[in-house]
Formats: C-alpha cells, structure tokens, sequence
C-alpha cells in the first residue's frame, strides 16, 4: 500500500498533463467556439483558406474502420489529400456564400480527420462520417483574429447495404451528402444559427 499511492499520483499527474498538452495541441478541443458570434459584426467571407496537411495518414484498407486519418472512397483512387481539399473547397463556400454582412473575413480550415464509409462498410452496415477540423476566421483587410482557432468534430450518419445503393441510383452519395453537411455547418459556427438537417428524398430499396 506505501509503494501504490506514490505511484498512483504519478499516474495521476502524467494523465493531467497527458491532457493538457493535448489541448495546447488542438485549441479549443471539447471547448466549442472560443467567442460568442452572435455579438460580432455580421460577416462577409471574401477568403478562404483550406489546408489538408500531408502528414495526415490516409489508408486504402477495405476493413470496417481502418486506423487513419484520412479514409475516403467517394472519388476514383488518387490523391486522397487533394480530394479532402476538394470536398471542402465546395462545401464551405457553398455554406458561405450567403452571408453578405459588412465585416470581410477570411475563413481558415486544417482537416485533422476526414473518415468516410470504406466499400466494406458501406454496402454492409453503415456507418459514421466523422470529420474533424481547426476553424479560425481573420478580419480580411488587416488580418485581426476575429475567431480564435478551435476544433469542430461533426460526425453524419453513413448509408449502408441496400439503402446505401438507392441512394446511388438518385446520386445522393457520399460526396454529395458530405459537402451538404459541411455547408450547414460553417454557417452553423459563423452565425450561431442551429443548422438545419439538409431534407433528403425517401429513398425506395
């Protein structure tokens, strides 16, 4: 018992440490937005700037849930990276094209996971899209942060089996219902207006 105190507050202290460093690391992880957007002048996107690191890991394994960073399969096998990139290009500036406020900002994105549904998964069980990024904003004349970065997890539900293929067969894919997604969500963390679920057609399978 004298020698299992010692090393439990040991334990202790590496575990309040562990965690600390983990959140110096990510912003605001668990945290949520660092400032209430509702109190800031409305905004006008006029930039965006989109990172997909490359040291990110990116796995081709067709299992249930592969251990990596990036996991995407909704485009022809290429630059997993440059796709990611793509994919948030579209949907953030689909999610921002209507706001029309006075202040000029710039909207800055890293993607630190991007896991969408292997085949395995998809045309089986179904699954969880989970997609986690920094998110920062920055006034986009003097370069002032306006939003400090912080880290958004969202996660959407994955179509599997049979009701993964009807949705195919009317081209709601992967893709389409991801970048929708991304869409209602910037402008959920831009205007702290709750997104609503994007209305997708009863699917017949």
């Amino acid at each position: 018992m004298k020698l299992l105190k010692p090393v439990l507050a040991v334990l202790v202290t590496l575990f309040v440490v562990g965690c600390s460093s983990d959140a110096g690391l990510f912003g605001q992880k668990g945290a949520g937005r660092p400032v209430d957007v509702t109190q800031l002048p409305s905004m006008r996107v006029v930039g965006l700037d989109i990172t997909v690191p490359r040291s990110l890991v990116v796995s081709e394994a067709d299992s249930y849930k592969p251990a990596a960073d990036i996991v995407w399969r909704g485009d022809p096998y290429g630059d997993r990276y440059e796709q990611v990139k793509a994919i948030f290009e579209e949907g953030i500036g689909r999610g921002v094209r209507s706001l029309q406020g006075n202040l000029p900002v710039v909207v800055h994105i890293e993607v630190r996971k991007f896991h969408a549904l292997t085949e395995r998964t998809r045309y089986s069980i179904g699954g969880t899209h989970a997609i986690d990024f920094i998110l920062s904003v920055t006034n986009g004349r003097t370069g002032e942060v306006i939003i400090p970065p912080y880290l958004v997890s969202t996660k959407l539900k994955g179509y599997g089996g049979e009701k993964a293929l009807a949705a195919e067969r009317i081209g709601l894919t992967q893709k389409v219902r991801i970048t929708t997604h991304l869409a209602g969500l910037i402008r959920q963390e831009l205007t702290g207006i709750p997104a609503q679920p994007a209305a997708e057609p009863e699917l017949v399978y």
